[in-house]
């Protein structure tokens, strides 16, 4: 691993040069030495779907009062939304009338 002589940030090959070339500076250095090589970039050919379903029946239940019906129970589970050195997200969903709503901690 190489350094930019003049920022100090790591120099990375370029595309179609046998040079090494800062991002940070645009700085330019002749590769030497062996270890280097240049690899192409391959994007995937098929779109990925992300689908976000969850089976109510296997989600546990707590006993938390829905603001909207103020029925007693709820499933409930989590969902890492902010920082990861900050809690975790809880979402609950109504038993009763489905009604969804989540508490930060």
């Amino acid at each position: 691993m190489l350094f930019c002589k003049k920022c100090g940030n790591i120099l990375v090959p370029h595309e179609k040069k046998k040079k090494l070339v800062c991002r940070s500076c645009g700085s330019k250095e002749k590769a030497s030495g062996k270890g280097i090589s240049l690899k192409e970039k391959v994007k995937p050919t098929e779109a990925v779907e992300v689908v976000e379903q969850t089976n109510m029946k296997v989600l546990p239940k707590i006993e938390e009062e829905c603001p909207k019906c103020h029925h007693p129970q709820a499933y409930f589970w989590t969902v890492q939304t902010r920082a990861s050195d900050e809690a975790e997200t809880r979402f609950f969903e109504c038993i009763k009338c489905h009604n969804r709503w989540r508490k930060y901690d």
